[in-house]
């Protein structure tokens, strides 16, 4: 998956998955049309798509994610810092916090994450 970009209504999607998988298609069928008021060929289509950029497979009739939720948030923020910030987190990092004080609990998180990486 090259782009980790979903619309709002393919983000919604996702999260019923991610909620509620493994599930049969056909259950997933049921959550779209109560959750997004959508139709079954709707609900195939999307999932085909999504299936087709690497995010989940439909395999006899089973839906599972490929990426977990956090695994997709994480190569979603990679690729918002490579084009927002030309890869440099660091330089994400002095925006954020020109715009938002880091409390103790964050910097102590994220000192524990730069040591981490240090071994």
């Amino acid at each position: 998956m090259s782009d980790y970009k979903l619309g709002a209504v393919e983000a919604r999607f996702a999260e019923l998955i991610w909620e509620h998988e493994p599930l049969p298609s056909g259950e997933l069928v049921k959550l779209c049309e109560a959750a997004l008021c959508w139709k079954k060929p709707t609900t195939y289509t999307v999932l085909r798509k999504l299936c087709e950029k690497g995010l989940f497979r439909n395999e006899n009739g089973m839906v599972t994610s490929i990426l977990s939720r956090e695994e997709y948030a994480a190569r979603q923020s990679g690729q918002f810092v490579d084009e927002a910030f030309h890869g440099s987190l660091p330089a994400f990092v002095a925006a954020f916090t020109r715009e938002r004080r880091l409390s103790q609990q964050e910097i102590d998180e994220l000192q524990r994450l730069i040591d981490e990486n240090r071994r």
